[in-house]
This record gives C-alpha cells, structure tokens and sequence, in this order.
C-alpha cells in the first residue's frame, strides 16, 4: 500500500431518501417524481413504498452505522416529505422526521451530509409547473433549501444542493421531459439545465448567510473519457464528452456561467435557455465550497463527424438512458481493456485517481467521495450469512486509488461509498444490491425486512477502525 490517509480523513457510507425510506405517502409526504415513476415498474420489481423501510427502522440502521464506525453519513431529504406538493404548506412532521434522524446520529458520534435533491422532485410541481422547465420551481426550491438551513443547520454543517445534475438532466423520466421531438427535449432540457443552476446558485448563497460555519456544494456524477485511438480528433473527442457531461456543469457552479464550447453548443442546436436580467449575479454567488464526487466507471469516445442529416450539437441517447453521441464531437466507444460489472459498468480504479487530480488541477477545492460502489445480485446463504468478495475487491482497489491522489496532491476529506445498505435501484429493484448491510426482502416478497451484516461490513468496518492501514 502506497500512500496515507491523513488522521482527519472521513469515513462513511451513503444513500438516498426515496431509495431506503419507504413510508412514501406517511405523515403527510407527498408523491415524488420517484415514487410516480417507480410505481409504473411495480409489476416488475419493488417500488418506493416500503424501499428498504428506513422510515420504520430509522434507529436500528443507525445503531448498525455506529457499529461499523461510521465518522459521516451522507444522506437526502425528501423535498415532498418536508412541504408535500413542493411549493405549498409545510409539514411538521416531515420536519420532526428528519430532526429525530439528524440528532441520533450526532448522539452515534456520526456526522451528517445532507443532499437537498435526489432526483425526488415533489410530482406536485410536475402538475403544476412541468417542474423545472418553469421557474417558479427555482423559487420553490431556494424556499425548501432556506427552511431546511433554518430547521436544520444548527446541527448539520455540510450539504449537497443537487445529487448529479449532470447526469439527471440527460435522463428523460427522471425530469419528466415526454417530448417526442428531439429538438423540443433537448430545448426543455437546457432550459431545465438552467433553472437548476440558478437553483443551486441560489441555496449556496442561502446556506452561506443562514448555516454558520456551513459549507455547500454539489454531487456530480463524475466521467473520465479515454480517447479510442491516438489519433488528435479521438484524442480531442474524449476531452469534449468528458466536458459535455460534467465539466461544464462544474465550472457553471464555480464561474458562474457557461464553457465558451457549451455556449456554442446551445446556439448551434438554437437551444439558448431564457434568461433575466440578475441572473449573472445570482449564479457568480453560487460558487461552491466543495465538491462531492460519485464515480463508478470510465468512458471511451471517438470523433463522431457532422453530416447534412445530423447537426452539429446534435445528440443520439444509447439505450441506457445516460450515454449519448454527439455529432460534430464525440461518439461513445467500448474499452475493450476494462472488465465489467454483470450490470454493464466498467470497473476502473485508475479513473477514480484521474478523476480527482483533473477536479483538483481545475479547481483547487477540497473534495469527498459521496458515490463509489458495485452492484450485484447478492444472494443469502442457507446459515444465513452474505459473502461478497467482488465487493471487498471493488472497494480495496478504489481506496488505493484515493490514497495516491492524495500523494499526489489532491485534497480529499472522505470517503463516503454506496450505499450503507441494500436499497432500491430504480431499474433493478432489489435484484442489484450495493450495501454493506443486506436487507431481507426481494422485489416481489418483504419477508422480514431483517438487516445482516455482509462480509464487506466487517472488512470496511476494519479498514475505518486502521484508518485505510489494511485495505
């Protein structure tokens, strides 16, 4: 083992509201995107009405976080469970929630990172407003992210306004985008794009003038893209899908506007998002003080020309929702050096390592790994036990990968893998599981919803306890 981790570094696990909590309409909650969207699958696989149940078992799932030494715990709050239709009256006992969980986990010696959105956004501004393409929902969410820094921010000091803005965007049922025509998605798009900016602009600036001491910033999905050839347009083609999926993103929150090859990209495909006077000003405050980081696999891209029936800045989406080719730039490509996992990701711990340098080399902020984990289909053995080598595996090589980003130069404070427990995917249910903590239900049958421990909780449980010493 190469490298230290230094004795202040952080160690948890994560998760998302509208993935463990279950209690989808209890206490006054609202139905979220999420919850609408899960529920059209629900004669295929599990739905978030009971997910993994953590509204119930809220105080069991932190006794076993503290077991396994957990220093952080990033989590998200429910935006319709805190005002229902998401921009009308608000609900105590949302509030009363979330208060019972942050002040358990501070009595468990577990520092809390609360993520404001995760992809959960109130289906009461979908009818309303079409969501973010009106920007009344700015306004909603900059009056949740003050409640929440009101109610709150006396005891929770880190936050994440918006858990992968760059990847939600690009994901259809998730931002409610039903526009058959391409031209007019990719419009409402961008135009959604921008309203989450000025969103997150908005709570960064709320946080720093109610939350003493707070410090705010947003979870990216992160991509590393690897040329297919040497050849300069392959080369420069990795470079820009790497731009046109992230870093674009990260220099809106940091700069305040727009790469000048994004810009171009908007007017060449006429899809310049609306704006008002002041909202320069709004977006340079939403510079970040921080950035999470969720990574999971590398990419490969090849040039991809322009033609008379594709435009330049024209996007194609592959079947996964996430990837897309671009004309005039870049054409996702299979890296046929690199293994993948049974659900398609393909593992690359060296990525992680080139992520964070490139992030640190751009921006000069301190970063935490929020999102880092494999899935599988996990099965319990006849004594009852999971054994999950893979896992361990998975886990150890990226750590190692952290730990020489941190000899390099990069100033990472935490480690925060997905997830802590089993919890529902939104396109495979409980047949993928990422958790250190097994939950005893399947898609079909809730069993007895008992937490186990797997193998890999106790490994992570040793390498917290060594501080990395023994990955």
């Amino acid at each position: 083992m190469t490298g230290r981790f230094p004795e202040n570094f952080l160690w948890g696990a994560s998760s998302s509201a509208f993935q463990i909590e279950g209690g989808w309409n209890e206490d006054g909650k609202g139905m979220t995107v999420a919850d609408y969207n899960s529920f059209k699958r629900s004669d295929r696989q599990a739905d978030s009405k009971v997910a993994s149940d953590f509204y119930h078992h809220w105080k069991e799932d932190i006794g076993l976080m503290k077991e396994l030494g957990m220093q952080i715990y990033r989590f998200s709050i429910s935006w319709a469970r805190i005002i229902p239709d998401g921009d009308g009256e608000i609900n105590p006992a949302g509030i009363d929630f979330y208060n019972q969980v942050i002040d358990c986990l501070l009595e468990n010696g577990i520092r809390p990172f609360v993520t404001l959105y995760h992809f959960d956004l109130p289906y009461g501004l979908v009818e309303k407003y079409n969501g973010w393409e009106d920007r009344r929902c700015v306004a909603a969410f900059e009056r949740y992210a003050r409640l929440c820094f009101e109610k709150f921010g006396d005891r929770v000091k880190y936050w994440q306004v918006i858990n992968e803005q760059n990847l939600m965007i690009r994901v259809d049922e998730r931002m409610n985008i039903n526009e058959p025509d391409a031209w007019k998605a990719d419009k409402i798009r961008a135009q959604m794009d921008y309203h989450m900016f000025l969103a997150h602009a908005l709570a960064t600036r709320a946080c720093h003038e109610i939350v003493k001491d707070g410090k705010i910033g947003p979870a990216v999905s992160s991509t590393c893209t690897y040329p297919l050839t040497n050849k300069p347009e392959d080369v420069w083609a990795a470079k820009m899908n790497d731009s046109m999926k992230t870093v674009y993103c990260l220099d809106m929150h940091y700069y305040g506007k727009y790469p000048g090859y994004y810009m171009r990209y908007l007017k060449e495909r006429n899809i310049v998002p609306e704006m008002q006077e002041g909202d320069e000003e709004i977006l340079k405050d939403g510079r970040m003080d921080y950035i999470a980081v969720n990574y999971y696999r590398t990419l490969c891209a090849g040039y991809l020309p322009a033609d008379e029936d594709h435009p330049a800045g024209m996007r194609v989406f592959r079947g996964n929702e996430v990837d897309f080719d671009q004309y005039g730039y870049c054409r996702d490509e299979k890296n046929v050096n690199l293994r993948a996992s049974e659900y398609g990701a393909q593992i690359d711990p060296m990525g992680l390592r080139i992520v964070l340098n490139d992030y640190y080399s751009r921006y000069h902020l301190p970063m935490v790994i929020t999102e880092n984990g494999l899935g599988m289909a996990d099965e319990l053995t006849p004594d009852g036990q999971v054994h999950d080598p893979c896992r361990i595996d998975y886990i150890r090589e990226h750590l190692k990968a952290c730990a020489l980003a941190i000899e390099d130069g990069v100033e990472l404070m935490g480690y925060s893998p997905w997830s802590f427990m089993d919890l529902l995917s939104s396109h495979q249910g409980f047949r993928k599981r990422y958790g250190f903590v097994y939950v005893n239900r399947d898609d079909t049958d809730l069993k007895d919803m008992r937490r186990i421990r797997k193998d890999s909780f106790y490994w992570y449980q040793n390498v917290i306890h060594t501080n990395g010493e023994e990955i």
